[in-house]
């Protein structure tokens, strides 16, 4: 079994190595049609994710950053999953890289009182449906989504989960 050192939060002193790790995966891995400029967010972690009363967390192999998951808090009790990526060496069950982080950000949401919470995806990322699937997500349409939902340009598939403790 691999081990990942960590899973800690992150803050601006990360913008570029998460840039690093959302873009290719992205734009290259997954041929998916947007650019830094699509995700200001990424520019500015503090304002865009933890001043919301979201946070954002990194998994980390000895010092190298391997995956990230953000979460944006949109409404007293809701919150939006964003850039859940993982290096494609680090993915799958022997490392258990994606579930940490899902699990940190689910483990926040409940001390936060955050109780539903979304998230929008695109037609091709195939094992992250899978994934959020496994987890106990439900499909729901764009309809369906929270006025406030934060909803990005690429995104054509949305999840929701409730959460009880």
């Amino acid at each position: 079994m691999n081990i990942l050192s960590a899973i800690t939060p992150l803050n601006n002193d990360y913008c570029e190595q998460i840039i690093d790790i959302v873009l290719p995966i992205q734009q290259i891995e997954f041929n998916v049609p947007i650019t830094i400029q699509d995700q200001p967010d990424l520019l500015d972690i503090e304002k865009n994710y933890h001043q919301t009363g979201g946070g954002f967390w990194g998994a980390k192999h000895n010092e190298l950053l391997v995956g990230t998951i953000g979460l944006i808090a949109f409404e007293e009790h809701a919150g939006a999953i964003r850039k859940m990526f993982v290096r494609k060496d680090y993915r799958g069950k022997e490392w258990g890289t994606a579930q940490l982080l899902l699990d940190t950000l689910l483990d926040y949401c409940r001390q936060n009182q955050i109780t539903d919470i979304y998230l929008g995806t695109v037609e091709v990322l195939k094992a992250a449906h899978r994934f959020y699937e496994r987890n106990g997500f439900s499909r729901l349409s764009k309809a369906e989504l929270p006025k406030s939902f934060p909803v990005m340009s690429a995104d054509t598939i949305f999840y929701q989960l409730h959460l009880t403790n």
